[in-house]
């Protein structure tokens, strides 16, 4: 199954990326794709872009490391793969690591732009 690495560098800590990408309002803002409801317990649901993605928290290390099952709603039933948000403090900033796997065949090239379009442009611009 295809797979995306992206490394990306932010102009600010690790806590804020972290918060960005778990905090149900400011995810929801910065994508401004629709609402998002997110989980901070390992184990539980999550949604965004208004529900077209849904998914499972694996893994949270509070600043370093988010693990979820990815899900989204034109894919089959029972189809899901893993995304993974390494964050690596770099003097001030952040180089944050994405590792996407288990992408089903024929959506590699849409989500390797998406995460550039509605991840990490719009989250380099709410951070300001």
């Amino acid at each position: 199954m295809p797979s995306i690495h992206q490394e990306i560098t932010f102009d600010a800590p690790p806590e804020r990326i972290y918060e960005a990408l778990m905090d149900s309002r400011q995810h929801a803002e910065f994508t401004a794709n629709g609402g998002a409801e997110i989980s901070r317990d390992i184990g539980g649901p999550f949604f965004a872009h208004g529900g077209h993605v849904s998914g499972r928290n694996i893994e949270l290390v509070p600043n370093k490391r988010i693990v979820q099952v990815w899900h989204f709603r034109d894919w089959a039933d029972g189809v899901y793969s893993i995304v993974r948000f390494e964050l690596v403090k770099e003097g001030s900033g952040t180089r944050l690591i994405l590792d996407h796997t288990g992408i089903p065949d024929g959506h590699k090239d849409h989500l390797q732009t998406g995460w550039n379009a509605r991840y990490w442009e719009p989250l380099r611009k709410y951070l300001g």
